[in-house]
């Protein structure tokens, strides 16, 4: 039997997140084209940015200052993307933790999901 994983506590386990999560996202069919191909995502540049995002969301930072609704407002993305985004994060969070915080994030990110989902239905 496995010991428990532990909970989301640090900047580290933000950034294991992120890069655990980003890398799925890199090697997904449906993902990958739009963060590479449409949105030409600088990885290097970006990547510091979701830590502050989430360090913000989950820790309360304040670190991130960024808007992120219009960067993805105009992306040719579906409910399709939004269900295998939150898929995938949903299941990085549970390869690596457990406990409240982990809940959290994962709450947080069908919250992200389904709101963008409602400001897309409300552009058309």
């Amino acid at each position: 039997m496995q010991p428990p994983l532990p909970d989301i506590a640090t900047e580290d386990d933000i950034r294991i997140l992120v890069d655990s999560f980003y890398g799925k996202v890199n090697a997904d069919d449906l993902l990958s084209p739009i963060f590479n191909d449409v949105a030409r995502v600088d990885w290097e540049k970006h990547l510091p940015l979701l830590y502050q995002f989430w360090s913000t969301l989950l820790f309360r930072t304040n670190t991130y200052q960024g808007r992120p609704w219009p960067k993805h407002a105009f992306l040719p993305i579906k409910a399709d993307h939004f269900a295998r985004w939150v898929a995938l994060f949903k299941a990085t969070v549970d390869e690596h933790f457990s406990g409240p915080k982990a809940t959290e994030a994962k709450n947080l990110a069908a919250s992200i999901a389904d709101t963008f989902q409602n400001r897309r239905q409300m552009m058309k």
